[in-house]
């Protein structure tokens, strides 16, 4: 397809484009992409040989979305700086070891550097001030710059499997933040687990079945679980690693925060690790969730950058809204009761039924409380937590039976002030009371 792709653009038949995927083992960017000017949008160059981009960049004039991932980039260009209208880039899995000030352009508002080299940051980044996703997972950071303080609308940083062996005080006041991961770094190691507190299932009790699903950390079978011999077999679903770097980090840090959850009847946990692979193969069993639950909305979109996408026609009556919110504020409580930060409360990750129940899933921007203030890295999630109640209730059609409570609930919960918000027990109690 895209050899295709690019004997079109060569040819002059792409006019019009405003999206344009290349991947083709380029060592530069095509220079009949500039005849595109006028209506490229989105360029996607990754999986390529690019080690820089042409100086020409900054006249497409209406590029808003660049993607390099999987390129051998050493540095974020600095032509990037110069480019009008692009508000979110992304250099995963390259090679970047430096980021200039002059690589950021001024309408930045989400940037993706997830598995590179970056050691530091420039102090300018605290100058976006449109910034709303900042993803840097798998880098060498050991310090945030002051100055990213005054990034006070960002709301999703992914901070996880680096070197950091503390965060800054500020970190915990940013007023819009609700979605943070910062596992695998060395102030948040995982907790030691004595093997008579977790459950270890044998390889060869498992019997594999087809595919269900594949994530950005692994692929997710339904199968067979023999438990004891002469058992009636339990249907299962077993996740297998990749072992590759995710934008949330590591699955060992998704795998220890999801066993370390335990049972509830609003998560999907697991009921343990296997072990015993052939090859070597590391993962969970989990709960097989019926069908019949479906996840609450999409996740976000390149527009919409950190607010998920629900379907048009999804409505709630005002019990089914209630049974949502309180099903989400109990898995929330028991979650931060056991000290783990889930890091994407999010409706995309949650299955409901339309009664209204919900479970709420996918561990892998989980960590474990790294030091600091508790009760403000609760309040984080809090605000996430604030984000999903407003966007329930906007979906409700019978708002005049909804409790005056719960709306002033979702105020408290999305305020800036980070010490003003609620905790979950407080939740818990408003929502139990309605």
């Amino acid at each position: 397809m895209s050899a295709e792709t690019l004997a079109q653009l060569h040819a002059g038949a792409l006019q019009g484009t405003v999206r344009l995927d290349l991947s083709a083992g380029l060592t530069r960017v095509p220079e009949e992409v500039l005849a595109l000017a006028d209506s490229l949008e989105i360029l996607n160059l990754s999986g390529n040989q690019l080690s820089s981009l042409p100086d020409w960049l900054p006249d497409l004039k209406k590029l808003r979305v660049l993607f390099c991932s999987n390129n051998p980039f050493t540095t974020v260009p600095e032509v990037l700086g110069s480019c009008p209208a692009l508000d979110m880039t992304g250099f995963k899995s390259c090679q970047i070891e430096t980021l200039s000030p002059a690589a950021l352009p001024a309408r930045l508002r989400w940037l993706i550097l997830t598995d590179n080299r970056l050691a530091d940051l420039p102090a300018e980044l605290g100058a976006c001030h449109r910034l709303q996703k900042l993803m840097l997972s798998g880098n060498r950071l050991t310090r945030l710059p002051d100055r990213l303080a005054q990034c006070r609308n960002l709301e999703l940083l992914r901070l996880a499997s680096n070197r950091f062996t503390a965060f800054p005080d500020w970190l915990w006041e940013l007023p819009s933040l609700a979605w943070l991961a910062v596992a695998g770094n060395a102030c948040t190691a995982l907790p030691d687990v004595s093997p008579a507190e977790e459950t270890v299932i044998d390889w060869e009790d498992l019997t594999i079945g087809p595919l269900l699903g594949e994530g950005a950390s692994g692929l997710i079978h339904q199968a067979d679980w023999q438990a004891a011999p002469g058992e009636t077999p339990r249907a299962v679903a077993v996740k297998f690693f990749k072992g590759a770097m995710t934008s949330d980090g590591l699955p060992a840090s998704e795998m220890a925060a999801c066993l370390a959850v335990g049972a509830h009847p609003q998560l999907i946990g697991a009921h343990g690790r296997f072990t015993g692979h052939p090859d070597g193969m590391e993962g969970l069993v989990m709960p097989l969730v019926d069908p019949a639950w479906v996840p609450l909305a999409g996740p976000p979109s390149l527009e919409s950058c950190t607010r998920d996408l629900y379907p048009a026609a999804l409505k709630f009556s005002a019990a089914g809204a209630l049974a949502l919110i309180r099903d989400l504020a109990a898995a929330a409580g028991h979650l931060h009761g056991r000290g783990v930060l889930h890091g994407d409360l999010y409706a995309h990750n949650v299955l409901h039924q339309p009664g209204g129940q919900a479970v709420l899933g996918d561990f892998g921007a989980a960590s474990f409380y790294p030091p600091g203030p508790a009760e403000k890295i609760e309040r984080i999630e809090v605000r996430a937590f604030g984000i999903l109640l407003e966007e329930i209730l906007g979906r409700c059609t019978q708002l005049d039976l909804i409790p005056p409570a719960l709306s002033l609930l979702a105020a408290r919960c999305l305020q800036p002030a980070v010490a003003g918000r609620p905790d979950f027990r407080g939740i818990h109690a408003v929502v139990a009371s309605v």
